[in-house]
Formats: structure tokens, C-alpha cells, sequence
């Protein structure tokens, strides 16, 4: 079977993010619903300002931006380009319409789809540009979620209801022998900056559960008194605790009779007990794997166990793990005890490109594996996620280690 030409890539990632925006409207598209969130149509506008500023800018015979207005409306974090509009303000811009954002995409698209025809020397900095798209194609999903879970009506952004899951399997352990190992990523495949260079890590003897924590059981933790017992909690998490009154992960919701729920993007769905357990920020991933005797798993021992796993696709919401070490892939991101810092050697690009993951490298955590809205394509053994220790709105659940 022949691979796909990078133009056809450019076109299949492309055409994915003006899909995953068709089951909203116009007025969905220009919401946004807190300061981390950012609109869809943001999304879709400052992908396209990516290849528009690192791909025909530099590399376009008499290049003319398609409005000089966007390059400051659409820049996200890149200094070295130059000013952007507030991130926590982004959601104030009615103006360009997404009839004009789609328009902006197409000019874009024609232009770096002609650039192609005639330079073989991008495919460096195309495949930069779709794996970000496709990040951003994670965001917008759980920006949108976010976003839809603040109103009554409780909408959903797929209407159909999700299936009840089998029961999970029970909670078993997989060994792993210690000693030096590498880690980072090797081959000739797409890498960002941040999982190399590949070095030589010792690891101690470990054990890591065979899937992800349930609802059921994280409720059991809460039912339990996990969230009244300080003894359980890091002391940053217990002062979130008290401060944001924290009584359950972000989502769920119990009603008079003391029914759960949890809001999914199939709408509101009653609490599944078999479903891996989500949005949960560091501080109660390690609350509760404390309380199950257990703890987070360091990002080298995710790795190692990683290692030749099968990558799985997931939908719209985690699904019931199957047998054997599951759910490394396609559920949950997996919060790790690894603060995120630059490995041994690492160096990042020069240039405002260079800023797309080095300056981060402060007061974040990793994250490891990959999200059911994970794009098919991005989710590989050494990628490197990183959120705050108190993020809740993206897909993140809990690995046990030991």
C-alpha cells in the first residue's frame, strides 16, 4: 500500500479539524469558557496562522499575509514573533466570522499546497505544523467539553448516548526488572524537541497496574473520605482541596437520591462504574493511589513498560479496559511523578520555534500515553505531555505503580 504523499497528509489533518467543528455552531465556535480554554474557532484560525507564519512567510515568493491584523489576533505564545492579543481574552473576538476563519484556511491551504509542488525541502517543518494541528485538534475537543459543561442544558456535542461497558477486568500487576535502560525516542519518525536526545536512565525493579483506576473505584476512594483526609494529600493539593472544595473529579455530578453522573461529550451520562476514571488533576491522581497502597509511576518506568505496546484509537469518551497490560494508549493521559524537565543534552530549535516547548520546562508535570481524543497518528512511547499539577479539563486518569 503506498504512503500517503505529505500533501495528502496536509490535506487529511486539515480537513479533520474543519470536522471536528461541524456538529457546533457558529456561536459554540466563538465561546470561550475559562482562560486555559480556548474558542474552536481560535483553534482553527491559529493553526492556520502557523503555517501561514513559519511556512509561507519565510519561504513564499512575494509573500502577502492573507490580514496583517491576524498576526497578532492568532499568535499564541511566540515572543519571538512579536505581540498577541490576552490569551484569558480570546473568547472576545467576534470578529473575524468563521465564514472569514474558513476563508483564511483555504487561502492558506491553496498556497502551502502550491509552495509543495515546487519546494522538497519542508517536510521538516510540514510535519512540525501537522503535529501541532493535531494537538490542537486534542484541545479543541476538550476546550469544547469544557465549554458545553457549563450550561443547564447540558448539550452534547455527539448525540449519541454511549453504551454501558462490560465490567472491567480485575486490578493486576505487571513486573518489570530494573537496571540502566534508554529513554527518549528512537528511529526516524516524527519527534518534538522535548523527547530527545534518547540517554541512558537507571531504573529500580517496579510494578505498574494492568489498567487505568475506575469510577468505581475512585468513587469508593471518595465514599471512603478521600477528600476529607489530609493525611492522603501532597500539601499543595490539600490547599486546592480547600480552597476549590473539591469533592469530586471535574464532571461528575450527584443528585438528590445520590445518583452519579458524569458529563461526557455524548451529553450527560449516568456514572459508569467500569470506565476509567478522567479529568483528574495530579493532586487527586495522588491522593487516591496513596490511598490504594500504591503510587504514580516515574515517566522512565511508563516508558519502559510502553515499550512495543500496541497503539490504540479511542472516540469520544475512555472505554473498558481489556486483558493484559491495556489502556497505555487510546483512554487517559497518565499523570507520572516526573516533574517536566529537559533531558540530558537537550537543545531546542533556534529561532520563535524554539519556544514551542523549552520554555515550559517549569512548575509542569508529565503526562504519558495518549487520550480517546488523541488524534489517530500523535500517540507514540516517548511523547512527552505536560500539564499543572491542579489541570482538570483534559482526559487525565491514573496508572497505579508499586
Amino acid at each position: 500500500m503506498r504512503a500517503p504523499s505529505l500533501a495528502e497528509q496536509y490535506g487529511a489533518v486539515r480537513r479533520r479539524s474543519l470536522q471536528l467543528a461541524e456538529p457546533l455552531s457558529d456561536e459554540d465556535c466563538g465561546a470561550q469558557s475559562m482562560p486555559d480554554a480556548s474558542p474552536v474557532k481560535w483553534h482553527l484560525a491559529h493553526t492556520t496562522w502557523f503555517f501561514e507564519t513559519f511556512v509561507l512567510e519565510p519561504h513564499e515568493a512575494d509573500f502577502a499575509p492573507f490580514n496583517p491584523a491576524f498576526r497578532v489576533l492568532f499568535n499564541s505564545y511566540y515572543n519571538g514573533i512579536g505581540e498577541r492579543h490576552p490569551r484569558a481574552q480570546r473568547g472576545l473576538l467576534t470578529r473575524p466570522s468563521m465564514a472569514e476563519v474558513r476563508a483564511y484556511r483555504a487561502n492558506v491551504d491553496t498556497r502551502v499546497l502550491r509552495l509543495l509542488e515546487v519546494r522538497g525541502d519542508l517536510d521538516a517543518l510540514i510535519g512540525l505544523g501537522l503535529q501541532h494541528e493535531q494537538q490542537h485538534q486534542e484541545l479543541l475537543l476538550t476546550d469544547v467539553k469544557h465549554l458545553l459543561a457549563q450550561s443547564a442544558l447540558l448539550p452534547a456535542y455527539w448525540p449519541t448516548p454511549l453504551a454501558p461497558a462490560s465490567a472491567a477486568p480485575a486490578l493486576t500487576w505487571h513486573a518489570f526488572d530494573g537496571g540502566l535502560r534508554q529513554m527518549g525516542h528512537a528511529g526516524d519518525g516524527f519527534c518534538f524537541d522535548n523527547e530527545l536526545p534518547r540517554h541512558p536512565v537507571y531504573v529500580a525493579p517496579f510494578e505498574l497496574a494492568a489498567r487505568l483506576v475506575t469510577n468505581g473505584e475512585y468513587l469508593a476512594f471518595i465514599e471512603a473520605g478521600g477528600y476529607r483526609d489530609p493525611a492522603l494529600w501532597l500539601a499543595e493539593g490539600w490547599d486546592v482541596v480547600g480552597t476549590q472544595r473539591l469533592a469530586h473529579p471535574l464532571y461528575w455530578r450527584r443528585d438528590a437520591d445520590g445518583q452519579w453522573y458524569e458529563f461526557t461529550l455524548h451529553g450527560e451520562q449516568q456514572l459508569d462504574l467500569a470506565r476509567p476514571v478522567t479529568h483528574l488533576s495530579l493532586y487527586e491522581a495522588a491522593a487516591c493511589a496513596h490511598w490504594m497502597g500504591a503510587r504514580l509511576p516515574t515517566e522512565a518506568e511508563w516508558e519502559l513498560a510502553a515499550q512495543g505496546a500496541s497503539i490504540a484509537h479511542g472516540a469520544l469518551h475512555p472505554a473498558v479496559a481489556g486483558p493484559g497490560l491495556d489502556q497505555l494508549f487510546g483512554a487517559c493521559w497518565q499523570w507520572t511523578s516526573s516533574s517536566y524537565s529537559p533531558y540530558p543534552g537537550y537543545a531546542s530549535a533556534p529561532g520563535a520555534l524554539g519556544e514551542y516547548n523549552g520554555k515550559f520546562m517549569l512548575n509542569q508535570y508529565v503526562l504519558r500515553g495518549a487520550s480517546c481524543v488523541t488524534p489517530p497518528g500523535h500517540a507514540r512511547a516517548s511523547y512527552r505531555n505536560f500539564f499543572p499539577a491542579g489541570a482538570r479539563w483534559q482526559f487525565t486518569g491514573l496508572r497505579l505503580a508499586r
